[in-house]
C-alpha cells in the first residue's frame, strides 16, 4: 500500500514494487487525493480502482437508530482466508479500552448476515475523538432490512465509548446514499489504483 503520496513516478514506484515481490506481496495499491497526477501509474500496469467517498458524521449522530442484532465479536469460526486474518487485528489489540470491534448479524439459523468493523486509535499521535468505519457490509439476501444501520449503529456506539467524537468512512458511490441519510457529510473524493503481481 502506497498511502496517500504527494506525487507518483514511475522511479518513485518501481523500488516500492521489487520490495512488495520480494516479501510475497500478491497485489501493490496506490491511495490519492484529486490532486495529485497519476499518469505515470499507467505504463507501469496500474488500473484505476474503487473510488472513495470520505466522509464523516459526529457519533451522537451515527448511533441513533437500528436494534440489538448486532453482536460485537472477537471470534468469528464462520470466517477462513481473508476474512479471518482481517478479523485479527481485532483480536491482536489486547490493550483496554478496547482500539477495534467486530459486529455480525445472523438469521434465525445462525448464518452471517452482515458486518462491520470500527476502530478508535485512542493514545496515538495525530488528530485527537476521531474513529471510523471499515468494510460496513450486508449479504445481498438481506438488504433493505435495518443490518446495515444496526451493524453501523453497535460499531459507532462501541467507538464513542472508547472516546471517539467523530467517524470517518471511506464509502462508495453506491454507499454514499446510506451514509449520507444516517448523518455523514461528504468531505471528498479519492482514487485508488491496482496492480497485480
Amino acid at each position: 500500500m502506497l498511502m496517500f503520496p504527494d506525487s507518483v513516478t514511475a522511479a518513485a514506484v518501481r523500488p516500492a514494487l521489487a520490495e512488495g515481490l520480494r516479501l510475497g506481496a500478491s497485489s501493490a495499491r496506490i491511495w490519492l487525493n484529486s490532486a495529485v497526477d497519476a499518469v505515470g501509474l499507467g505504463p507501469l500496469g496500474f488500473r484505476m480502482s474503487w473510488q472513495p467517498w470520505w466522509m464523516a458524521a459526529p457519533v451522537a449522530d451515527v448511533v441513533q437508530g437500528g436494534n440489538d442484532a448486532a453482536i460485537l465479536t472477537r471470534e468469528v469460526p464462520d470466517y477462513s482466508g481473508p476474512l479471518e486474518q482481517e478479523l485479527r487485528v481485532v483480536r491482536v489489540v489486547r490493550v483496554e479500552p478496547h482500539r477495534a470491534w467486530h459486529a455480525v448479524t445472523r438469521d434465525d439459523g445462525g448464518t452471517i448476515t452482515g458486518a462491520a468493523y470500527s476502530f478508535y486509535p485512542s493514545g496515538v499521535a495525530g488528530p485527537t475523538g476521531i474513529g471510523g468505519i471499515h468494510q460496513l457490509e450486508v449479504l445481498p439476501g438481506f438488504q433493505r432490512q435495518g443490518l446495515a444501520t444496526t451493524l453501523l449503529g453497535a460499531t459507532a456506539r462501541a467507538a464513542g465509548e472508547a472516546g471517539a467524537a467523530t467517524l470517518t468512512v471511506n464509502a462508495t458511490p453506491q454507499g454514499y446514499p446510506f451514509f449520507s441519510s444516517r448523518g455523514f457529510t461528504l468531505l471528498g473524493r479519492g482514487r485508488t489504483y491496482v496492480l497485480d503481481l
